[in-house]
C-alpha cells in the first residue's frame, strides 16, 4: 500500500456540544480520540492531529500537534491544508495524506487501503469516503503536492466548502454500507454520545 501520513482533525468548535473538544469526550471508558487512534494510526506510517489552541491537552497520545495557519475560521480545510504543509516540510517522502475526523469513534480498519485502492482504479489524485447516501468529504485522501493550490483556494479565493474544490482536481469515492452500523458515525450532539455509548455496550462494533 502507498505510504500514507494519517492526518486527525479535532480542530473544530463543537457548539453542538456546547464547546470544547469532541475527540476527549469518552464513550465506553475510552476517549473518542483513543478509539479513533486504535483503528486509524496502525493504517498509516506516521500521524499528527491537527487542533489549536493548547496543545498539552493532547500529550497523552505522543503525537504531533499541528494548528491551523490560515487566519480566522477557515474551517476543516484549513487543517487539511496544515497536515499537507506538515507533511511537505517533515515527511517528504510521503506523497499522500488521509484524513479522518477526531469524532468518529468507529473508523473502518481497511480505510486507507481502499481509498488508495478506488484512488488507483479512477485515475483520480483524491478519494473520498461515502456510507450509505452519504458522502464524507473530511475522511478522504490528498496529494501532498496539491497544498499550494488549496492555499490559493483558502486564502485569494476565500473557499470554505471541500466538495467545491476537490471537485476542481476530481475525486474518486469509496463506498461502505451504513447499515447495521455506519462506519463513520460522528459525534456532534449528546444524544450521538449516548447512541455511542449503546453501540459499544451491544457490541455491536
Amino acid at each position: 500500500m502507498t505510504t500514507t501520513l494519517g492526518l486527525i482533525l479535532a480542530g473544530g468548535q463543537a457548539r453542538r456540544m456546547g464547546g470544547g473538544d469532541k475527540a476527549l469526550l469518552r464513550v465506553g471508558g475510552s476517549t473518542i480520540l483513543d478509539r479513533t487512534l486504535e483503528r486509524f494510526a496502525p493504517q498509516c506510517a506516521d500521524t499528527i492531529i491537527n487542533a489549536n489552541g493548547d496543545p498539552a491537552r493532547f500529550d497523552f497520545t505522543g503525537l504531533t500537534i499541528v494548528p491551523d495557519d490560515v487566519p480566522g475560521s477557515a474551517g476543516p480545510l484549513a487543517g487539511i491544508l496544515a497536515g499537507l504543509d506538515w507533511c511537505a516540510a517533515h515527511r517528504p517522502d510521503i506523497e499522500f495524506v488521509a484524513s479522518v475526523s477526531g469524532d468518529c469513534p468507529f473508523l473502518p480498519t481497511d480505510l486507507v487501503r481502499r481509498l488508495h485502492a478506488v484512488r488507483e482504479a479512477e485515475n483520480k489524485p483524491l478519494a473520498c469516503a461515502q456510507s450509505g447516501e452519504w458522502r464524507h468529504p473530511t475522511i478522504a485522501l490528498w496529494r501532498v503536492d496539491l497544498r499550494s493550490d488549496l492555499r490559493h483556494a483558502l486564502v485569494d479565493d476565500d473557499l470554505r466548502k471541500i466538495e467545491v474544490w476537490t471537485a476542481r482536481h476530481g475525486v474518486a469515492i469509496a463506498s461502505w454500507p451504513d447499515k447495521p452500523t455506519d462506519p463513520f458515525f460522528n459525534v456532534n450532539t449528546p444524544e450521538d454520545l449516548r447512541a455511542a455509548e449503546a453501540l459499544i455496550g451491544e457490541q455491536t462494533i
